[in-house]
């Protein structure tokens, strides 16, 4: 590797001997190489036509026959043959009598360069541009991976995602669709009157999910901080200060482990409409959600690691009780205390954790190892224990519940919503519940936010709120098995670097 970069670097020597870069300031393409390919479909085999472009890009291969050279360069867009004539090429370029030569000699696979000149169509059906002029844009000092096994190493395809991103055009077309994703979300709901208002990422006190936060200090203020574990609470505040329809889109931190599903820093949208309930949040999440596909893939009908998925709303209710009797035969509405409920779970296989230390925390339990992995077609999980949902409204009819719902796709939870606690006692005791919990182990309960209750105490209006998390929204959309597939730079962990001696560099 150390030889090939030294022979790289003695060709932008060269380069810069001949007033060739190897660093341009500046190119300016006429065209992108899939408009060229779309607007020129018509071109026939063996034709030309005299349309002078200029394109700019990678160069990803090269192939050099006596004088006559073929090259591959992408843009962004997509990929372009480089038809490179001898005679053409030096005559374009009487400044340089070795024009040919010196392209040939010292432009590499990985470089960027820019060329100009007319649109031939190969006998062999290529459309190309043939070239009449270059220009060297940056020299690359290291090798391109293998184009026949690309990234073959998958941790080397997220610790390296501009290397992946050169060479898979897949993992290109996934950040392409997140962006769109994005957009279209925004979209809807600024055309819906919902406004996106920023909220504090630094936080002193973290709430709105059961999370363990990162900590921080804000040396000038001497003042102990968190990065948020939602935006929750203060969008909530937006509601109380007037704002009926509000949202925001953005990172947020949660100090928790690493897998398929989980990446500590991570995307999410939490919407939030008042004088709706959960129920007017079910039909904004399948109406969004679905339009959003369709933005991307151009169908709701789509296919995700084998399987066929409808998101064509509506899409089936069903409360977390009756999911969990049909799958255990356990009907916790008749179980009288919590060991009760724990010897049926403990008959039926199912484990049985310590903190779950009541009825409502085994049901949720039991819905988790039996229940949750089996809902692959869009589901909305209703109606939760109130112990599981220190910030959703009591249930209107269903004492012990809260009016909550959870959609879960193949398998995994998409979004959260509630009907929104507003009235601020009850709230208060929830939260201090909380904390009795946090005191007694639990990291991830929450604390007690005495501004945040104080807003209440001016007076929210009743409210729907919504939490989608976009990174296992795009999972769907792009088939991507992994969370790390979607985040283009995922967390992970440093590798392990050799020490140097004294004097060398580090």
């Amino acid at each position: 590797m150390s030889d090939l970069r030294e022979t790289r670097l003695e060709k932008a020597a060269a380069l810069a001997a001949l007033g060739q870069g190897p660093y341009a300031l500046r190119f300016e393409p006429s065209h992108r190489t899939a408009a060229l390919q779309q607007d020129h479909a018509d071109l026939a085999n063996g034709e030309e036509r005299q349309l002078e472009v200029a394109v700019a890009g990678r160069v990803m291969t090269r192939r050099v026959m006596g004088k006559l050279a073929f090259f591959t360069l992408a843009d962004e867009t997509g990929p372009i043959q480089l038809f490179i004539e001898k005679a053409t090429l030096e005559a374009s370029m009487p400044e340089d009598p070795e024009a040919f030569a010196h392209l040939t000699s010292l432009v590499d696979a990985g470089d960027l360069i820019g060329v100009q000149g007319s649109l031939r169509r190969t006998d062999r059906g290529e459309l190309s541009v043939k070239v009449k002029g270059w220009t060297m844009l940056t020299k690359s000092l290291q090798p391109l991976p293998d184009k026949w096994h690309g990234l073959a190493d998958v941790e080397k395809r997220y610790r390296q995602r501009y290397l992946d991103l050169i060479v898979s055009p897949q993992t290109r077309e996934t950040f392409r669709r997140r962006a769109v994703a994005v957009s279209a979300m925004r979209r809807w709901l600024d055309e819906r009157e919902f406004l996106e208002i920023e909220t504090p990422v630094l936080q002193s006190v973290p709430g709105g999910a059961d999370a363990r936060p990162f900590e921080t200090h804000h040396n000038a203020l001497d003042l102990p901080l968190t990065l948020r574990i939602a935006t929750e609470l203060h969008l909530k505040r937006l509601v109380v200060g007037g704002f009926e329809r509000v949202y925001e889109l953005g990172r947020i931190f949660r100090n928790e482990g690493i897998s398929t599903r989980h990446n500590p820093e991570f995307t999410s949208v939490e919407i939030y409409q008042a004088y709706a309930d959960y129920t007017d949040m079910m039909a904004l999440t399948e109406q969004l959600i679905a339009h959003v596909c369709q933005q991307v893939c151009g169908t709701t009908q789509i296919s995700y690691q084998g399987t066929d998925i409808d998101l064509a709303p509506p899409w089936r209710r069903a409360t977390m009780h009756e999911l969990v009797q049909a799958a255990t035969g356990l009907d916790f509405n008749s179980f009288a205390s919590r060991e009760a409920a724990a010897a049926a779970m403990g008959a039926q296989g199912l484990e049985v954790p310590a903190l779950a230390d009541s009825v409502g925390r085994l049901l949720v339990e039991a819905f988790e190892q039996r229940v949750e992995a089996e809902l692959i077609q869009p589901t909305f999980v209703v109606d939760y224990p109130v112990e599981n949902s220190p910030l959703a409204r009591a249930h209107r009819s269903k004492p012990g519940m809260v009016e909550r719902f959870e959609l879960f796709i193949v398998g995994r939870e998409t979004a959260n919503a509630f009907s929104e606690l507003i009235d601020p006692v009850d709230q208060r005791q929830r939260l201090e519940a909380q904390q009795e919990r946090r005191a007694a182990g639990d990291d991830e309960a929450q604390g007690v936010d005495e501004d945040f209750i104080q807003a209440l105490e001016v007076g929210m209006p009743p409210t729907g709120g919504l939490g989608i998390g976009i990174d296992r929204l795009v999972m769907l959309l792009t088939d991507s098995p992994s969370i790390r597939d979607v985040i283009a730079f995922p967390l992970l962990r440093p590798e392990a670097r050799q020490e140097v001696g004294p004097g060398a560099m580090g």
